[in-house]
């Protein structure tokens, strides 16, 4: 079987036991990490259930320093946190965190915590085997990579990737700001967006060793200034969608699954043409079907909502939704594609929104919970 052939059968067959889990159950835990301010203490946990779009609350799931980013390992019985510290153990550095899921009570208790490596880790993701934990840390400006242990808990650091350069941008990008990572659909290469560099490096990843080594090329360029923050891959696989922070863009990519490289093809706005207020972007999600892309702008306060072009890949901006809050961050599409849910930093609020399967516009769907400093939402599917 040819490697281009390889690679449809497995997105085929992630799309088949995602939709078998999707036919067993329409209940969920969400997880929101938040950073530690305003009387957070961590991770929360609420029960949802995707038939009503209705949450309950289960309050403080694990209390550990600004959980600002979550993943949950493939089986769904552990997650894994970047904490974004700058010290740890007299270190500069950050933690991650591993921890057990109790699915009936939402509880999460700590395994074991490891020195990120670098201070203000802000992104955290498994390979698709659950062995190993990839981070980017912000101000280190660097990746690592961790095992997991046969108990689940985090071993040392099986690779350290330092970063070294500088933007255009003298007050964002004097240095590298490693900002998001995570691997290929095939699990063969890992993407890092650094947006102190303006680069989406790719590395090939060793699935047995934990191991990283530069892709020939070794990363993609966006325009300058721009400062990548995080990608989106298309279900398809054909394309990836970079949300860039400091010029407020989302560029899309064409994307060789069988070299690992990434071709730019267009560039577009977040904001409104006549906005002219400070604003900068966070999260890009694109939805299941494959129809549609979400980003959120921090300032504008609002979600970008784009239409996918089935054939190019290529965006056009369908309508700009507000958040009902302040500074959108991460967010969330429920797995069965109907409802999204928005984690609004500043304003100390999740807010719910059912999603048009036709047109892909968002409509306040009445939920809004309080959270303090909410930043990321993760999905958990149970029985």
């Amino acid at each position: 079987m040819k490697p281009a052939q390889r690679i449809s059968l497995y997105l085929l067959l992630v799309s088949f036991c995602c939709s078998a889990v999707l036919a067993e159950t329409n209940k969920y835990l969400v997880y929101v990490g938040t950073y530690t301010v305003r009387g957070s203490k961590g991770i929360y946990a609420y029960r949802y259930d995707a038939s009503t779009g209705q949450l309950e609350d289960l309050g403080l799931a694990a209390e550990t320093p600004s959980p600002s980013f979550l993943a949950i390992s493939p089986n769904h019985k552990f997650l894994y946190t970047a904490n974004e510290t700058n010290e740890y153990q007299g270190q500069s550095s950050g933690i991650v965190s591993a921890f057990s899921i109790d699915a009936k009570t939402g509880k999460l208790t700590l395994l074991n915590q490891k020195a990120s490596r670098g201070a203000s880790p802000c992104h955290i993701s498994l390979d698709h085997t659950g062995k190993f934990v990839l981070v980017a840390n912000y101000t280190g400006g660097n990746l690592a990579v961790f095992p997991v242990e046969e108990d689940r808990r985090l071993g040392e650091a099986s690779d350290f990737i330092q970063h070294i350069g500088s933007g255009p941008n003298h007050d964002r990008q004097e240095k590298a700001h490693a900002h998001w990572i995570d691997l290929s659909a095939d699990n063969r290469f890992v993407l890092n967006a650094d947006l102190g560099l303006d680069e989406v490096f790719v590395y090939h990843f060793d699935a047995s060793k934990g191991k990283l080594t530069p892709n020939d090329p070794p990363f993609a360029k966006v325009g300058p200034g721009a400062g990548p923050r995080h990608l989106a891959f298309h279900p398809n696989g054909r394309f990836a969608y970079v949300i860039d922070e400091l010029d407020s863009t989302v560029t899309t990519f064409s994307y060789d699954a069988k070299a690992g490289t990434l071709h730019e093809l267009q560039s577009v706005s977040t904001l409104p043409k006549d906005f002219s207020g400070k604003s900068n972007t966070a999260e890009v999600v694109v939805h299941p079907s494959g129809k549609f892309l979400y980003g959120s702008n921090r300032g504008h306060d609002s979600l970008a909502v784009f239409a996918i072009d089935p054939a190019k890949g290529t965006l056009k901006l369908v309508e700009h939704v507000s958040i009902k809050g302040k500074t959108p961050r991460n967010f969330e599409i429920d797995p069965d594609g109907k409802r999204l849910l928005v984690a609004n930093q500043d304003s100390d609020n999740m807010v719910e929104f059912a999603i048009d399967s036709a047109t892909g516009k968002l409509t306040p769907a009445g939920t809004e919970i309080k959270v303090p400093a909410p930043v990321c939402v993760k999905f958990l599917p149970i029985e």
